[in-house]
């Protein structure tokens, strides 16, 4: 993974790399492989997240189809 530093400005670069490493996922990795998980744990964590996955592409779903409010957009002021 790679960012790009533009103007000397770090600050702003690490957050654009914690961002990237969020949204893939690697913080999530790096804790799971901290430490040993037994096969029955991880069988239970990995279909919790099947689960999760599934509530959620349900509601989009619903929400595309008029069934349910769509979200507020969150207003940032500049």
């Amino acid at each position: 993974m790679q960012v790009i530093v533009r103007d000397n400005n770090v600050e702003q670069a690490l957050r654009v790399l914690k961002k990237r490493m969020q949204r893939e996922g690697i913080f999530r990795e790096m804790r799971a492989r901290s430490s040993y998980e037994k096969p029955s744990e991880r069988r239970v964590r990995e279909e919790a997240e099947a689960v999760r996955r599934h509530r959620k592409l349900v509601k989009k779903q619903m929400q595309r189809e008029g069934l349910l409010p769509m979200p507020k957009k969150a207003v940032r002021p500049r």
